[in-house]
């Protein structure tokens, strides 16, 4: 089936679909260091720009793939909504499916969005799906955690099916599968020191907070926590993920340097179920950036599998 994407990323939804027989022809992201990661890892049919200057322009699909931007929704930013200028891009999505007549859409965004503005932002958008543009709707928060991947990472996914082609249509999301891999059995096996902590941060970064945010702060977690587009700011260890690597540690002649470290971009990488031939071409910052962003290969893979299972 010809599938278009939105909001790409560096392409862990694509990703998914590709992964089970779907022709991914076109693609679109605003941010250029995730499009040259996108192109040198899995094509050159993404554009750069502003999706809103494109609609014309996006080629005849099936498929319509969606990781649509979330701050507005989350918890982690000012939860603006529709107030905010990327909370509108609903309404392209909504301006898209119209014109193009799509079969099916699949969107990714932050869990907060089931309850944003006490549930009406969710209402609005089911709205348009089902009564605007005559789609079936299912919907559910998946976790990372519950397909092969030790990441809590919960995501709610809409899949639409236009009723002009499915009058009929009873999708299930797919089961969660046992976790069989903890953080510690993907870690790399030789780190560099830039990923250690200074004894000197590590007091700030294993501190409870502040007066006005308290929390454990937890290193060495089996199952990590989600990974935020921030994580390269190095947040406190109730926030982000840390780990203890005495078996490096024990490399460097440095007594700066403490046995905690940050995780790896190729740790990120493994931990959001990405290729193990993924090329980083970009800086450990973008890469924690983008990682941070990016949808859950597995989950995507997972989805796309489920819808197939139904076609078939």
């Amino acid at each position: 089936m010809k599938t278009v994407s939105l909001f790409s990323g560096i392409g862990g939804l694509d990703l998914g679909f590709i992964n089970n027989g779907f022709d991914v022809i076109w693609a679109i992201d605003s941010d250029k260091y995730c499009v040259d990661t996108y192109r040198a890892n899995i094509s050159e049919h993404i554009i750069l720009g502003d999706v809103n200057d494109y609609v014309d322009q996006i080629p005849q699909h099936d498929v319509l793939l969606a990781g649509f931007p979330c701050q507005p929704f989350s918890m982690m930013g000012k939860q603006h909504g529709f107030d905010d200028e990327r909370g509108t891009l609903i309404f392209t999505i909504e301006e898209i499916l119209k014109k193009y007549d799509s079969k099916i859409f699949v969107l990714e965004n932050v869990k907060n969005l089931l309850t944003h503005n006490n549930g009406d932002t969710f209402k609005k958008i089911v709205n348009i799906f089902e009564q605007k543009l005559n789609y079936k709707i299912f919907y559910q928060i998946v976790n990372s955690a519950d397909y092969g991947v030790p990441q809590n990472r919960r995501r709610i996914f809409f899949v639409g099916f236009n009723k002009k082609y499915f009058p009929t249509v009873d999708f299930k999301f797919p089961a969660a599968q046992p976790l069989i891999n903890t953080v510690q059995d993907l870690l790399d096996k030789t780190v560099d020191k830039k990923y250690f902590l200074s004894h000197k941060i590590l007091s700030t970064v294993l501190s409870s907070g502040t007066k006005s945010y308290k929390a454990k702060p937890e290193i060495d977690k089996i199952i990590a926590r989600p990974f935020t587009a921030t994580m390269h700011k190095m947040h406190r260890a109730s926030q982000d993920n840390y780990y203890t690597d005495n078996f490096n540690r024990a490399t460097f002649h440095d007594d700066n340097i403490s046995n905690i470290r940050r995780l790896t971009p190729n740790e990120c990488r493994k931990l959001q179920g990405f290729p193990n031939d993924w090329k980083q071409v970009v800086s450990d910052t973008q890469a924690y950036k983008q990682f941070g962003n990016a949808v859950t290969v597995n989950v995507a893979d997972a989805v796309a599998k489920a819808i197939v299972e139904l076609m078939n």
